[in-house]
C-alpha cells in the first residue's frame, strides 16, 4: 500500500513539475511579449508627439504669414 502512495506521490511530483516548467515559459514569453507592447506603445506616443509639434510649427508659419 505505501510503495503505490509513494508511486502516486512522484508521478504527482513529476507532473507538478512538467507544469512548472510549462508555466515558466509560458510566462517568459508573456513577459518578453509585454516589453515589446511596451517599446511599440512608447514609439507610438513619441511619434504622435513629433506630429503634434510638426503641425504645430506648421499652424504657427500660416499665422505668421498673415
Amino acid at each position: 500500500m505505501a510503495e503505490n502512495q509513494l508511486k502516486a506521490l512522484e508521478q504527482k511530483i513529476d507532473e507538478l513539475i512538467t507544469l512548472c516548467s510549462e508555466l515558466n515559459r509560458e510566462n517568459q514569453s508573456l513577459k518578453a511579449d509585454s516589453a515589446n507592447w511596451h517599446r511599440e506603445r512608447q514609439d507610438l506616443i513619441d511619434k504622435n508627439e513629433l506630429a503634434r509639434s510638426k503641425v504645430a510649427a506648421m499652424i504657427d508659419r500660416l499665422r505668421a504669414m498673415e
